[in-house]
């Protein structure tokens, strides 16, 4: 990745709001609507969904900015749900999404959790690649109704 260092890490509350930020970049470049309330609940109630025991949530830091994103969420004993997997636009293309995506595998095995899930907007046509070289299957289709119009894709992989 050249001169510049980056560190994922876990990441906690306090970081809601620099995740938000990136999340509003790459809705930005899409040409989505940005609004935070109605898109991330999750995230402005962070603790219920990725403190333990519920999940975890990492990110990636480039001389201590967040960058990158990603979040998993308990769904019972045995599965869980990826969550937020964002990037900076100039930084993909360079393992980070991987690097991101490996820490909640990590997270999931070291936690008992045997089959990973997520959803993912039909748009994000590179993110679906990353997923499929990872091992994860395209196994459904949903519509949401919300004001992006969103589509999205699920993708699942046994761990």
């Amino acid at each position: 990745m050249g001169d510049q260092s980056f560190v994922i890490e876990p990441a906690g509350p306090a970081d809601a709001p620099a995740v938000i930020s990136l999340i509003g970049r790459v809705y930005e470049e899409y040409g989505f609507i940005f609004a935070p309330a109605a898109e991330l609940p999750d995230l402005l109630a962070f603790p219920r969904h990725y403190l333990a025991p519920h999940g975890a949530f990492f990110v990636a830091r480039r001389n201590g900015q967040v960058v990158g994103s990603v979040g998993v969420e308990r769904l019972g004993e045995s599965a869980a749900e990826l969550h937020r997997l964002y990037l900076d636009a100039d930084l993909r293309g360079r393992g980070l999404g991987r690097a991101l995506v490996e820490a909640v595998i990590a997270w999931c095995r070291a936690e008992g959790v045997v089959h990973l899930l997520l959803w993912s907007d039909t748009r994000f046509d590179r993110a679906h690649v990353l997923y499929e070289r990872m091992g994860f299957r395209r196994t459904g289709e949903r519509a949401l109704h919300d004001i992006n119009h969103t589509r999205e894709y699920c993708y699942e992989r046994a761990l």
